[in-house]
C-alpha cells in the first residue's frame, strides 16, 4: 500500500516511516522539509495520488493556545480535503489521552478540535490516543519548576516508551479503518511526582520534589483520570526503569 505520513521526520513519525517500510509498504515521509506542507497545502495533491492511507502525527511549532488551534484545524481540514479527493481509504491521528478532560490546556483543546473535525469529514479514520511519552518526562520536570524546587501534581500519569507508541500506532495503521478512537498507554501507572524523583535520580538531578495537589500540569490542575486510559488500553510493554537505564547508558551517564 501507499502509506503518506504527515509529520515524517519527527520522533513518532519517523520510527513509523521505517516500520512500515520494513513491512514492505511504499512510505511517504511527508513534512515541509520534503515538500509538503500541510499548512500552505504545497505538494499536497501530489502527495496524496494514489495513497490508500494518510497518517497524521504532525506537531505544531507553536504551543501558544491560539497558534495551535490553528494549526491542527488548517492542517487537519487541508489534509481531509485532500484525502477526499484523491479517494484515500484510511485517515489516522495521534491524539492524547485525557484532552477532553482538561480544557484549560490549550494543545488538548485543539487536539479536542482536530479529533472532531476528522470524525466529521467523511474519510473512514482511525484515533489512536497516547498517554505521555517517556521521552518528554525531563521537559515535564522542568514545567513544574519554582525556584530551586520541583511542586509537583502527585496525580497519576501513566507514560509510555514513543517505542510503544509506534508499535501501537503501526497496527492501528495496518488494520481496517475502526470509525472510533482506541488508546495506549504505559504498563504502570503511577504518581507523577515520584515519575519525576525517579528520573532525576536517573539524570543526577538534585533539584528536590514537593507534592502539590494545585500545581498545574500545563495549565491545568489534574486529579487521577486527567492522564490515565479509560477501559481496556493498549498496553506498552516497555518500563519506565529499562527504558530509563537504556537512555543513561545511550547517553554515557
Amino acid at each position: 500500500m501507499k502509506i503518506v505520513v504527515i509529520g515524517g521526520s519527527g520522533l513518532i513519525g519517523s520510527k513509523l516511516v521505517k516500520n512500515l517500510r520494513e513491512r514492505g509498504h511504499d512510505v511517504l515521509a511527508a513534512s515541509p522539509s520534503t515538500g509538503v506542507n500541510s499548512i500552505t497545502r504545497e505538494g499536497l495533491a501530489q502527495a496524496m495520488d494514489g495513497a490508500d492511507i494518510v497518517v497524521d502525527v504532525a506537531n505544531a511549532p507553536s504551543w501558544e493556545d491560539q497558534a495551535v488551534l490553528e494549526f491542527f484545524e488548517t492542517s487537519s481540514r487541508n489534509l481531509l480535503a485532500a484525502e477526499a479527493a484523491a479517494g484515500v481509504r484510511h485517515h489516522v491521528a495521534l491524539s492524547i489521552v485525557g484532552s477532553e478532560r482538561l480544557p484549560e490546556n490549550g494543545y488538548f483543546r485543539a487536539k479536542v478540535a482536530q479529533e472532531n473535525l476528522i470524525k466529521a469529514s467523511g474519510v473512514p479514520y482511525s484515533i489512536l490516543r497516547a498517554t505521555q511519552f517517556f521521552e518528554f518526562v525531563g521537559g515535564i520536570a522542568d514545567s513544574f519548576a519554582v525556584g530551586d524546587e520541583l511542586c509537583v501534581s502527585p496525580a497519576l500519569i501513566q507514560p509510555l516508551a514513543s517505542d510503544d507508541v509506534v508499535a501501537a500506532l503501526t497496527d492501528v495503521v495496518l488494520a481496517a479503518p475502526l470509525n472510533g478512537t482506541v488508546e495506549v498507554a504505559g504498563p504502570e501507572a503511577l504518581p507523577i511526582d515520584e515519575l519525576i524523583r525517579r528520573f532525576l535520580r536517573a539524570t543526577q538531578d538534585t533539584r528536590q520534589v514537593v507534592p502539590d495537589v494545585h500545581a498545574r500540569y500545563y495549565g491545568a490542575v489534574l486529579d487521577d483520570q486527567s492522564l490515565t486510559p479509560g477501559k481496556n488500553p493498549r498496553l506498552g510493554a516497555i518500563r519506565f526503569e529499562d527504558w530509563l537505564s537504556q537512555s543513561m547508558a545511550e547517553a554515557g551517564r
